[in-house]
């Protein structure tokens, strides 16, 4: 049944009263809007007025950079998860949206990374991915280029994707932070919660059904909370309404190449979830 112009008018009403709210930092309507049966979603927005409090932030003990050797320390990380997301973006629509967050970020200033980058990092693959990967911040092949995952752990993630069965084509990838951390250093707490709002609006718009973190950083930015890596791994989240799986870095991989059988299962679980077979061995 075709949808009336006034269908779409407050189909885009509402697209945009969201985009607002999430911009500035609000999220707890998110969950009301999906789990509170009895509110329509109109007089869910409604009752939000320009005096809504931003979601505050806490301290949490550190972790290191999983792509450089800094040993820089994660002190304050979002307190709470992010609240599932209403997408409600026609797939055909989701570049065009996907564009207008990139002209969103412009050339931007907005944390201290912007001083030493070459490019802004945005994100390459298909913007109606099933699959979505999520680094920590880009390298210096990366910063060079202006695409994620381009340098040896780019070719090490190229290979997973292919055992899984897939093209790097058909899968979204992206990054915590969209600007190189000096010496690939772990992106510091302030750089992440301003550079993060905008992974989550690309979250948003591709509607993945499945997140891979790639290493701790992103994790921890993906699940509003710091938890050692091992606990994360072998078992599915909930992030944004989509599932995620928590597995290492590529860069690690390459520094302990022992742990490669273990990243295998952790693609395994979200290969399961996704409904994939790995390709059988010519």
């Amino acid at each position: 049944m075709a949808s009336s112009p006034l269908d779409s008018e407050l189909r885009d009403a509402i697209a945009a009263r969201i985009r607002f709210y999430r911009d500035i930092g609000v999220t707890d309507f998110y969950r009301r809007a999906v789990e509170a049966e009895p509110a329509p979603i109109e007089a869910t927005l409604g009752a939000l007025g320009p005096e809504a409090q931003v979601p505050s932030r806490m301290g949490a003990p550190g972790l290191a950079s999983e792509t450089g050797d800094s040993q820089q320390e994660i002190s304050t990380i979002p307190t709470r998860k992010p609240a599932p997301a209403l997408n409600i973006i026609p797939a055909q629509d989701r570049a065009a949206a996907l564009q207008a967050i990139r002209d969103d970020i412009g050339n931007c200033t907005r944390c201290a990374l912007h001083k030493g980058r070459n490019k802004i990092v945005f994100a390459d693959g298909s913007p109606t991915a099933r699959l979505m990967f999520v680094g920590e911040g880009p390298g210096a092949d990366e910063d060079a280029q202006g695409l994620p995952f381009v340098g040896r752990a780019g070719q090490l993630l190229n290979n997973m994707i292919t055992a899984m069965g897939l093209k790097r084509e058909e899968v979204y990838i992206a990054n915590i932070v969209k600007c190189r951390p000096p010496g690939n250093r772990t992106p510091e707490p302030d750089e992440a919660n301003t550079c993060s709002p905008f992974l989550m609006r690309q979250i948003d718009v591709v509607g993945p059904e499945v997140i891979v973190a790639l290493g701790a950083t992103a994790a921890t930015y993906l699940l509003g909370a710091r938890q050692p890596l091992a606990g994360l791994r072998g078992r599915v989240h909930n992030v944004r309404g989509t599932k995620l799986i928590v597995t290492y870095h590529p860069a690690y991989l390459l520094r302990d190449p022992r742990q490669k059988k273990e990243a295998w299962a952790d693609l395994q679980i979200a290969m399961r979830e996704l409904g994939l077979k790995a390709p059988a061995k010519s």
